[in-house]
């Protein structure tokens, strides 16, 4: 739906060459100025058209001056589509220089099939924390064998601690990250080696502190809530011009900063009853985007509701999403990892679980939760596995937990090698979350930056709250701390080690090892099944067509099995048991025929892996 519609600007300053910008701002029923206050303070007045878009255009404005709008001759606010806030959330807007050298024209992007998603906290990524240092370990990541790098939020958030969910800028860079250059340069620095580049991007609320959009226009409903308070106006009086602003920040990423794709965090706190829904209009407008750009740009939504709707083709009643984050996959996984049974956790623990998430996506598809107290789900039976996104860890598994462990130090060695090896082996999308390829044991927790003394109260009674379902006990770690912050900073000094080593390297073999079964990058379109063992606690995944044949023992013992796969000759080659991976030695055969008496002896908490000769 890209027709001409009078509702929609380009929010924000546009620089019309010569040093003159076009500065507009949605405000209906208000009066505004534009205050250039460096390196010359001036007052112009914006005249405002029948929407409410107010505009003024301004000649002899540097790239770097800085300005704020004045509201109905009282109240200074900084640019809610502001590009840059060098001096933070509370700060004046800044004008950006938008020439920037890219050495990526050749670039065309990636298809969602040739994912393997890896995600960065930036702040956390290195010890500077920025997009500038994070470059340096692009060439590891290309070398694992990494194909995407999705960053958590880098929307300006009030502080320089913070996971990005509380950002209030959707235009601009955070100043602590490195600011919008930055971004670029990381951007073209990941094209360079063959990355893509995938954001993660919050529009379903803004956060608490520093919210310039805030009783500005029609943005907000109070008809709707959220866990964060009032929800985004989708589908009210006065939304189309509040869908664009978002909309249009969107379409901001992928031309101006040539992000790849995106995140979008939580799309089960949008309310939208509309017949057009924003998440529908949102997808089209960023798909229309790459195809003017002869670019792949996907759409990759987290809910979870499971709700197939989400990545259903629009002519099937769907909202047209390329994929969704599959959280029942990573709750049946690590509730056999750990055995833990609080919280949501309650509703898994069946092997029939994980294989269900493997063949058909979600494990609920309309059962009844005993976490939710209600049915939940529907059927995502026969969607194309890879549209959905898998993983054993990610910030919010792993951060969302008191004490922010990690997978690493809550399982045995042997089993975060099981873990590893059923993601990328399996059909789905994978994602990494940073760190987890060495084993990394640094926590990730909860840290913010808040000003406001009330509001990082507030937030910390909060997540105290929270872990009640989980009956954990203790005080979580003060939030607004340095030391939490620095506490979840990656340890890549682990890389010594020789057991983290082999980890990395089990982690590049897999991904090698998944190329192949797909085909060398080819969406993987051969049906895979999965078989269980209940006794042994074994589930067996095929791939390939049946070509490929992968064992997973869940169980703590050696299992015995007979598997009469068709064919010949088959032949081993991986086993996460053998002495090469740091394990205890693998007692499966290098080769096997299928004769109904060969029997495959597997370690406990391992996987090995048959392909037919």
């Amino acid at each position: 739906m890209r027709s001409a519609q009078p509702h929609r600007r380009t929010h924000g300053t546009v620089h019309l060459g010569g040093g003159r910008y076009r500065f507009v701002v949605w405000a209906p029923g208000r009066r505004l100025e534009l205050h250039l206050l460096a390196p010359v303070e001036r007052w112009i007045s914006m005249t405002a058209d029948e929407w409410g878009y107010h505009t003024a255009h301004v000649d002899g404005v540097p790239p770097g001056a800085l300005y704020r709008f004045r509201v109905d001759g009282v109240q200074e606010r900084p640019d809610p589509a502001s590009r840059f806030q060098p001096q933070g959330v509370h700060g004046p807007s800044a004008i950006l220089d938008s020439a920037f050298t890219w050495t990526d024209g050749g670039w065309r992007g990636l298809a969602l099939h040739q994912f393997v998603l890896y995600e960065i906290h930036v702040g956390t990524f290195t010890p500077e924390g920025t997009l500038d240092a994070a470059i340096a370990h692009l060439d590891g990541l290309a070398q694992l064998g990494v194909t995407a790098v999705e960053l958590m939020p880098v929307a300006q958030f009030p502080g320089t601690r913070n996971w990005g969910y509380d950002g209030v800028f959707p235009y601009a860079v955070q100043d602590s990250y490195g600011g919008p250059v930055a971004l670029k340069r990381f951007v073209d620095a990941c094209h360079t080696r063959g990355l893509a580049v995938v954001l993660d991007v919050v529009y379903n609320h803004l956060g608490p502190e520093g919210n310039p959009l805030w009783g500005l226009a029609h943005h907000f409903t109070e008809r709707y809530r959220t866990p964060w308070g009032a929800a985004m106006n989708f589908d009210g009086a006065g939304c189309d011009p509040a869908r664009w602003f978002f909309i249009d920040s969107a379409l901001g990423w992928i031309r101006e900063f040539h992000v790849d794709g995106l995140r979008l965090d939580a799309v089960h706190a949008i309310v939208d009853v509309s017949a057009y829904p924003f998440l529908q209009e949102l997808a089209e407008e960023v798909h229309a985007a790459g195809r003017d750009l002869d670019r792949d740009v996907v759409v990759i939504a987290e809910s979870d509701r499971n709700d197939p709707r989400l990545i259903a083709a629009p002519p099937h009643g769907g909202y047209g999403l390329d994929g969704v984050w599959n959280d029942d996959f990573h709750h049946a996984l690590h509730a056999l990892l750990t055995g833990e049974r609080q919280g949501y956790y309650q509703d898994f623990g069946a092997l029939e679980q994980m294989a269900r998430a493997l063949d058909e996506g979600y494990v609920f598809a309309g059962q009844y939760s005993r976490f939710r107290e209600r049915r939940h789900g529907a059927s995502s039976r026969g969607m194309e596995p890879r549209k959905f996104v898998v993983f054993a860890q990610n910030h919010d598994q792993v951060g969302n937990r008191m004490l922010g462990e990690r997978l690493s130090r809550l399982v045995s060695f042997e089993q975060l090698k099981l873990a590893v090896g059923i993601v990328l082996l399996s059909p789905n999308i994978p994602l990494l979350f940073m760190g987890e390829e060495y084993g990394e044991t640094a926590p990730f927790l909860y840290f913010v930056s808040h000003s406001d003394a009330g509001l990082v109260e507030a937030v910390w009674r909060g997540r105290k709250e929270e872990f009640a379902a989980f009956r954990e006990s203790g005080e979580p770690p003060d939030p607004k701390a340095d030391a939490t912050f620095r506490r979840s900073q990656l340890n890549r000094a682990l890389l010594a080690l020789p057991r983290h080593q082999a980890l990395r390297e089990l982690y590049r073999t897999l991904i090698a090892l998944r190329r192949d079964l797909a085909g060398q990058g080819r969406a993987d379109t051969k049906a895979s099944s999965t078989e269980i063992h209940a006794d042994e606690q074994v589930l067996m995944l095929r791939r390939d067509g049946g070509r490929a044949l992968a064992a997973f023992n869940f169980s703590g013992r050696p299992a015995l099995l007979t598997p009469q796969p068709a064919g010949g000759l088959w032949r081993k080659v991986l086993g996460s048991a053998d002495e090469r991976w740091h394990g205890p030695g693998c007692s499966a055969p290098e080769t096997f025929a299928p004769d109904g008496h060969t029997s495959l002896v597997l370690q406990p908490a391992s996987i090995v892996l048959y392909r037919l000769a």
